[in-house]
């Protein structure tokens, strides 16, 4: 690990350390916001946004190994109430001296179960993935594909919450950067700890295992297997205007498969009201 890498981390460790301790010392003060939640890096939680509550997620992932990286906007929108949401992800993709738009995704989820408020929540998710990208570069998947995802949330006790993820992808006529063309498929599982040090201030590991096919000819495939081990901080600025403001980091890790692979991971996101509140 470089440097100032551990010193990035270092400093991350020390500013939740700071918002725990001043925590501490205003217990006098009125309740604090509620804690952060719908943050995850690798994963995604069980919660959909609250109504009239709109979040705009930043994600940069930087290669340690090959200098790749990939950046996202995620915008999520309540769409009426907090058990339909709608949102999109569009990605850049960069290495080796070009970079391009990915796959954009279009995304509904639905709150099955649970909130943000109870103990369990489940919220599937179902994406179409636009061919956006350019297959040629390595962006793209050259067709529409179909995703999804199934999201449970378990709080486990005041300083503890679980979240598990399972999913898969089907592509047809998927294209690669020669033109051959099949279908492929994709698979993931994930599970994360939060440790709640404070509500402004978590620490986690997260851990994804994929699963993804690749076009290698004409009605030919292979199969790639990937294990990442994602240990993460977060913490949150919470202004009186309602904004929420979230900044995190990680280091994912390959494992197995993928042992050799690591990167480092930035986080940010911007969740405030927008429009009039019901009353």
């Amino acid at each position: 690990m470089s440097r100032r890498l551990r010193r990035a981390l270092a400093g991350a460790a020390h500013a939740v350390v700071l918002l725990v301790a001043a925590e501490g010392a205003a217990a006098d003060t009125p309740p604090s916001p509620p804690p952060i939640q719908d943050n995850s890096f690798l994963l995604e939680e069980a919660y959909n946004q609250e109504p009239h509550v709109v979040q705009h997620i930043n994600t940069f992932q930087h290669s340690l190994r090959d200098g790749s990286w990939s950046y996202s906007l995620t915008q999520e929108w309540p769409l009426r109430s907090q058990r339909h949401q709608l949102s999109y992800t569009l990605p850049l993709e960069g290495g080796n001296g070009s970079a391009g738009i990915g796959s954009v995704a279009l995304n509904y989820r639905l709150q099955l179960a649970g909130s943000g408020e109870t103990r369990f929540a489940c919220a599937p998710r179902f994406t179409i993935l636009l061919p956006t990208g350019d297959e040629t570069a390595g962006r793209g998947l050259g067709a529409t594909g179909a995703q999804f995802d199934v999201p449970i949330s378990v709080v486990a006790g005041p300083r503890w919450v679980f979240h598990a993820n399972a999913g898969g992808t089907w592509v047809p006529s998927a294209r690669n950067a020669t033109g051959d063309r099949a279908d492929i498929a994709g698979w993931n599982l994930g599970a994360s700890t939060v440790f709640l040090a404070g509500p402004r201030g978590n620490a986690l590991v997260e851990v994804l295992w994929t699963r993804f096919q690749t076009v290698v000819g004409p009605g030919r495939k292979s199969v790639e297997d990937s294990v990442l081990v994602s240990p993460g901080l977060r913490w949150a600025y919470n202004f009186k205007s309602g904004l929420q403001i979230v900044p995190g980091l990680a280091l994912p890790l390959g494992v197995g498969p993928s042992r050799g692979e690591r990167s480092l991971f930035l986080y940010l996101s911007f969740e405030h009201p927008f429009g009039r509140a019901p009353r």
